[in-house]
């Protein structure tokens, strides 16, 4: 999850700018190494739509570097989950809609076997998990900027255990937080976490 100095995610418009004006090499290969490490992807709607219009049109393109090329099938083949009331059906390979007990199905997903589950962007869907105690780690990238003002990541006070920091070239730190409270629930599901084995 991207986040600025100020703990906003996005401009009130939503935009990006601010994060992609600070891209780099290093950040591109972390993001393929965690992405690698993951099998599932959870996303709100607003997400999965911007995602789903993007992704699969760019994986045919000639223009993208072997890298970007590389990511873009990496993405295209994970399993998408969208979290939405009112997404009825998806276009992009490998997703399905959780449109009722969110929570259980969560839960579920998470005993499955498999490699990482992870969440981006998704603010809403982020603050209902954690209304739930529901993620095991935060992996904030916290940007060298501010914006003033724009939607925050977080919508009630929290608590987190800082378990590791790596700072990129870009000034970029990248902060990973241990997001439960009670460690041995067996709700403690994850935007990044391992399965059960």
């Amino acid at each position: 999850m991207n986040i600025t100095l100020d703990g906003f995610i996005a401009a009130t418009d939503g935009g990006l700018d601010w994060h992609l004006n600070n891209w780099t090499t290093d950040m591109a290969d972390l993001l393929a190494q965690q992405l690698n490490d993951a099998d599932t992807i959870l996303l709100g709607r607003n997400t999965y739509s911007a995602m789903a219009a993007y992704w699969p049109a760019v994986s045919t393109g000639l223009l993208l570097s072997r890298a970007d090329l590389a990511y873009a099938t990496m993405i295209n083949s994970c399993e998408k989950v969208v979290c939405s009331t009112t997404l009825k059906k998806t276009r992009w390979d490998n997703s399905r809609v959780i449109s009722a007990n969110i929570r259980r199905e969560i839960s579920k997903l998470k005993q499955q076997p498999g490699k990482d589950i992870i969440v981006y962007g998704s603010r809403t869907l982020v603050q209902y998990l954690s209304k739930f105690n529901l993620i095991d780690e935060y992996l904030l990238w916290l940007y060298p900027v501010t914006i003033g003002r724009g939607m925050l990541l977080f919508d009630h006070p929290q608590k987190l255990e800082l378990m590791d920091s790596k700072t990129l070239s870009s000034g970029v730190v990248v902060l990973r937080y241990s997001g439960c409270f009670a460690r041995d629930s067996k709700y403690c599901v994850s935007a990044l976490a391992n399965r059960a084995y």
